[in-house]
């Protein structure tokens, strides 16, 4: 699973924001795991690392339906 760090610095790579040196033991464990690919001196996001953005953002969209839901009754 991943950690929410992992999933901030998969969102930053798919919006092509740089990052820190200090995510770079991270970015190596994504890589290894298929979420990300090096293409040149950049990363992108694989198939696998664009679908574990788009099921965080689908969880956190149910997330605040929710609480909407409950804060309108």
């Amino acid at each position: 699973m991943l950690t929410e760090a992992q999933i901030a610095l998969l969102c930053d790579i798919g919006q092509s924001i740089a990052f820190s040196d200090e995510n770079r033991e991270e970015l190596l464990e994504l890589i290894t795991a298929g979420y990300v690919q090096k293409v040149g001196d950049t990363c992108e996001l694989t198939a696998k690392g664009e679908g574990a953005v788009v099921d965080h953002r689908a969880g956190l969209n149910e997330a605040v339906m929710a609480v909407w839901s409950l804060s309108n009754r």
